[in-house]
């Protein structure tokens, strides 16, 4: 096995777009399942699809995906993680969360028809980081999440994107804090911020 996919307990993978942050995950995917037959993985999917482009992006990662890692089953959640995490987590699973900027962008900026469909609004952020850190503590598998380092570009001129980009900093140290490995990912190669030692 490639000494950079051995599978932590937890690993949070950070990078731009097109940075091999999927790419990475996926391996150690790949990889898990090829160690022992009943091993299983799990992907949870946090993207919708609200227009033709993100539907046919969708569509593309489903059939890339299908051809590059066959034995990954995929759901989709795009709010509710900590419960998908801890309803699916066993200790020949592992699974794989792609990606945590969407699940914030669900939580700070719902789609209009999330919005009308609840009385009340969603709840606000950090409320959902807390159930969040705790399953990926109490997960008795292996957990990878994906997530953007956003914060490396210019600093936004819109108040909203501002508190974003803090949100999701917030956010990414969070997990960083709680996972065993952290992995930044820059032209498809991984720096390890955080080792397993």
């Amino acid at each position: 096995m490639n000494p950079s996919l051995s599978i932590a307990r937890s690993e949070l993978i950070l990078g731009g777009q097109k940075s091999g942050k999927s790419r990475r995950a996926e391996g150690l995917a790949r990889d898990w399942l090829a160690q022992a037959p009943q091993h299983r993985a799990l992907l949870i999917a946090t993207g919708q699809a609200h227009d033709d482009e993100m539907r046919e992006r969708i569509a593309r990662h489903r059939r890339e995906r299908a051809e590059r890692v066959p034995g990954l089953a995929t759901l989709e959640e795009p709010r509710e993680l900590a419960d998908a995490i801890a309803r699916h987590g066993a200790a020949h699973t592992l699974i794989v969360v792609d990606c945590l900027t969407l699940w914030l962008t669900h939580w700070l900026m719902p789609p209009e028809e999330h919005t009308r469909q609840e009385q009340t609004p969603p709840a606000g952020w950090p409320a959902p980081a807390a159930p969040l850190l705790e399953a990926v503590r109490q997960s008795p598998g292996p957990v990878v999440l994906v997530g953007n380092e956003i914060g490396l570009g210019v600093i936004p001129m819109g108040r909203e994107v501002r508190a974003f980009v803090d949100a999701l900093g917030s956010l990414n140290q969070q997990v960083a804090g709680v996972c065993e490995r952290v992995t930044l990912m820059a032209a498809g190669l991984p720096l390890f911020l955080k080792n397993p030692s």
